[in-house]
C-alpha cells in the first residue's frame, strides 16, 4: 500500500483521459452522495443517485416478517432502472453515481434468508448483463465507529433503528466485496481521519487526487486535519 500523500502539487498527466463513468461507493454515511454531488458539479456531468425513499424500509427497520425481501426487490428495481436510463454512450457529458448495481447483493446477503436469496439471485443475474460498468470507482471507507458519531450527527429518523451491529456488518460486507472488486478501476479512500463533508481542505485534497489517473486498484491515504 503506497504511503500517506503529500500537500505537494502531483504532476500533470498529459496523456490523462478522464474517466467517462464514475461511481462513488461505500457503507451508511461515509459521504458517498457527497463526494459525488461535488464532482457532478465538477465536471458538469449527468448523475444518477440511489434511491432515497423506499416504501418498505420503514417496516424492515421494525423488523416486520418479509419486509426485508420486499425492501430488497424495490432497491434492485429501482437501482436498475435508474443505471439503464443513463448510459455513458448516451451523451457527450460525463457520469457520476453514488451507488454500483452491484453492491446491492452486499444487503441481500446480509438480510435476506437463504430461500429469500435464491429468488433474489433469479432477478438479479436476469438484470445484471444490462448494466454498464463504470470507468472508475471510488470506495470510501472508514471504521465502524467513525460511522456510527455520522449516523447519529447526521440524525435522520429512519437511521435511529440501526445498530451498532448492523452498521459494523455492514462496513465488513464492503470490505469484503471491494477486496475481490475488479469489474473496473478502484480508487480506495480511507475516510477515518478526513471528513471532507465538514472540512473543505480535506475535499480539495482529494478532489487533486481525482485529477490523475487511476490503474487497477490504487489506495489513497489523506493526511487529514486536526480536531
Amino acid at each position: 500500500m503506497p504511503g500517506r500523500s503529500s500537500n505537494s502539487n502531483s504532476p500533470r498527466h498529459p496523456s490523462f483521459k478522464a474517466p467517462r463513468y464514475i461511481v462513488i461507493e461505500g457503507p451508511i454515511r461515509v459521504g458517498k452522495s457527497t463526494l459525488a454531488r461535488v464532482l457532478a458539479e465538477q465536471l458538469h456531468a449527468r448523475r444518477v443517485f440511489d434511491c432515497e425513499h423506499n416504501p418498505f424500509l420503514g417496516a424492515f427497520y421494525d423488523e416486520a416478517p418479509g419486509a426485508a425481501f420486499k425492501a430488497q426487490l424495490y432497491f434492485l428495481y429501482e437501482r436498475h432502472r435508474r443505471l439503464i436510463e443513463t448510459r455513458p454512450e448516451d451523451g457527450p457529458a460525463p457520469i457520476v453515481g453514488d451507488f454500483l448495481f452491484e453492491k446491492d447483493k452486499i444487503f441481500a446477503y446480509l438480510n435476506l434468508d437463504n430461500e429469500e436469496l435464491k429468488l433474489y439471485e433469479k432477478y438479479f443475474d436476469m438484470l445484471a448483463p444490462s448494466v454498464p460498468a463504470p470507468d472508475l470507482t471510488i470506495y470510501l471507507q472508514a471504521k465502524p465507529d467513525v460511522l456510527r458519531k455520522r449516523v447519529s450527527k447526521k440524525g435522520e429518523p429512519s437511521e435511529r433503528e440501526i445498530s451498532p451491529e448492523y452498521l459494523e456488518a455492514v462496513a465488513n460486507a464492503y470490505e469484503h466485496f471491494f477486496f475481490r472488486y475488479s469489474a473496473s478501476n478502484l480508487l480506495v479512500v480511507d475516510t477515518t481521519e478526513i471528513d471532507f463533508v465538514e472540512r473543505n481542505a480535506d475535499l480539495q485534497e482529494l478532489l487533486r487526487r481525482l485529477r490523475q489517473p487511476v490503474k487497477g486498484t490504487q489506495y489513497f491515504l489523506p493526511l487529514g486535519a486536526p480536531e
